[in-house]
Order: structure tokens, then sequence, then C-alpha cells
């Protein structure tokens, strides 16, 4: 053999070998993370990776008792538990109904024509079970309760039936009715882990800061223009599914949506409600709007022409009407035009000084 070129070899060696070290270790990185990422049987482990395994299933688990002191976010129970349960067909069946209203109470109801085509998860995402997308978490612990709106105790059929003549912008349901007595069921399951009294986090909508100015209708329709009318249309009439008995995408306004005395006809529940679900697959964790959107957008979709019903009985104690809502008369100095579109501030601090 050729001595320089052995001479060469001599000189390379380290090299090849420390490149062939590089690659090992390479190698070992690359299993490493792959065995993070799968277990034996091919699943997906829990990601962020969690000391022990036990350690991950504990993390998946909802708390066994939401107390008012529990600090975790709450989560439906599954429906598969029900299997086999006595009162497994009339759960389901009360969340059919929550998915699907229309289908049995709306215009071309199988059991009913008593709503205006939208389903109650149009409000209530995800069947009542979406963290702050206005779920049912604390339903069962909170009802029967006093609400100011009608100045008297409610129960969980009056809740309800609230919902059918305002939001559905129809007529009450039967509290005896099968599909009443469903939907009771299935609210008070999803509530069932939940203690008496509690306000589980997660439940109902999530808090949108006050901005310092009015709301404007005007930048709100920029804002739905260009986020809002690909699903619910340029003229918030939202788009039927092709058998026509329900939405795809609900009405924002017009006939078929929802009344004025629907709680998101108040701009700061519509803001709520924009700003940690809307446009589709935004969060409380990813929302897609800022605070100044969701309020301007709230301005333009309230101001759109809807159905009207009469609440000459709403809020005997005017002194707790909440101060957007939109229609007076109130106790206090502010007009209703700033009562319907802020700047709200002012007037939560000298709601707060009278007190």
């Amino acid at each position: 053999m050729n001595p320089e070129k052995n001479r060469d070899l001599e000189k390379s060696l380290p090299h090849i070998v420390s490149l062939m070290y590089l690659v090992i270790l390479i190698l070992v990185a690359v299993v490493f993370i792959i065995y993070q990422i799968f277990n034996t049987s091919g699943e997906l482990l829990p990601f962020p990776s969690f000391k022990n395994e036990s350690d991950a299933e504990e993390i998946k688990k909802p708390a066994e008792i939401y107390t008012k002191n529990s600090d975790a976010y709450w989560q439906a129970p599954d429906v598969l538990d029900l299997k086999g349960s006595a009162l497994e067909a009339q759960i389901l069946y009360g969340r059919e109904l929550i998915i699907h209203t229309a289908k049995y109470l709306g215009p071309k109801g199988s059991v009913a024509q008593i709503s205006n085509g939208m389903n109650c998860q149009n409000c209530h995402l995800e069947a009542g079970t979406k963290i702050f997308g206005n779920n049912y978490g604390s339903v069962a612990s909170t009802f029967p309760k006093f609400r100011a709106r009608s100045g008297s105790e409610e129960n969980v059929y009056k809740r309800v039936n609230d919902c059918f003549e305002r939001s559905l912008n129809g007529i009450a349901l039967d509290t005896n009715s099968v599909e009443m007595q469903a939907i009771k069921a299935y609210m008070l399951f999803l509530g069932k882990k939940v203690e008496k009294g509690t306000i589980v986090k997660g439940s109902g909508l999530k808090d949108v800061p006050f901005i310092d100015r009015a709301a404007d209708p005007l930048n709100g329709k920029g804002i739905y223009m260009s986020k809002c009318a690909s699903c619910h249309q340029a003229n918030g009439e939202g788009i039927l599914t092709s058998s026509g008995d329900e939405y795809t995408y609900p009405p924002l306004w017009g006939k078929k949506s929802y009344n004025d005395a629907a709680g998101l006809y108040r701009l700061s529940n519509f803001a709520k409600y924009a700003k940690f679900n809307m446009p589709l697959g935004a969060t409380y964790e990813m929302p897609q709007l800022s605070d100044e959107e969701a309020w301007d957008l709230s301005a333009f979709v309230n101001t759109q022409p809807r159905p009207h019903k009469e609440t000459l009985a709403d809020w005997p104690d005017i002194g707790k009407k909440p101060i957007d809502h939109p229609l007076g008369p109130f106790n206090d100095s502010f007009t209703e035009k700033q009562h319907k579109f802020g700047p709200f501030k002012p007037i939560a601090d000298a709601r707060k000084k009278s007190k």
C-alpha cells in the first residue's frame, strides 16, 4: 500500500471515528424522542411528558367532585359512561335535542314546531360542554336560583324555556313533555360531579374587559365581512343544511335569529361569546379577535334587524338591570345609547358609588 495514502488515512481516521460517534448520538436522540412520543403499543403518549404514566393518567381525569375550592377547569362527563344505565336513552335524547333542536322542535320539527330553526348548540357549543363556550357545567349546581331578570326563583324548566322564547324566538316547551325531561336529565348529567352551589371554572362565558370608548358598529361591519360573513353570509341569514330543517351556520340577524330579549342581544354577552369562540377554531386559550374587535363586532350584529319580544315584566327591580342592557328605562343619568354601546366603565363606576 502507498505509504502516503496510509499516512492520509491515519490522519483522517480520528475524524471518521468522531463522525461515526456523532451519527450514533443523533440516532440515539431520534430513538429517544420517538420513544417519548410513542409507547410500545403505538399509542400517543401525553405531551408534554410526565414523570410516569400514572401521573399522566391522573392529569387527564376530571376531579372526582368539583367544589367551590376546585382550581381545575370543568370537564364534561363522558356519555360513553352511560352504557347500560337506566337513564342512558333519556340523557342521550336530551343531548340530541341540544345538538339538533330544529330537527325535532323547529319550523319543520318532527315532534313540534315551536322555534325558529336554530339549535341550542348554536349558542351552547359542543352540546353545552365547551370551556367558556356558554356551557352547562354549572346548571345542575346552581338551579333553582333567584334571577334578577324575572325577580323570582327559577328552576331549570324556566331557564330552558327562556331560551326557547328568546334565543329561539319561539314558544315554551311543555315542562312535562318527554323532550323537556330529556333536556333536564342531560343537564343534570353534565353537572353530576359539581358540588351544589359551585360555579365551576370555565363554565358559562369568559369576561372581556371594557374598552375606553363606545363600541363602533361601523368598525364591526368590516370585522364581520372579513371574519364572519363566509359562514354566516353577508346578509346575516346563515346557511341551512341540505335537508333545510336546521342550520349549518346560524343566522345572526333577521326573522330566523334570536330576538331582542335574548341574552346575546346584550353587547357584553355577544363580545364574550365571540372573543373566545369565533371565528371557528377560536378558544379561550387562542382567541382570534382582539377585545376591541369583539366589542365592535357585537355592536354591528346587534344593530341589525331582528324579531322583537315584549318584556314588560323583566327587571322588576330596575336597579339590578345590567349596565349594558340595550333598552330603558334606567335609574341613572346615562342615556339609553350609552347603556347599549358604552363606554361602560363610567356606568359601572357610578353604580359602585351608588351602592
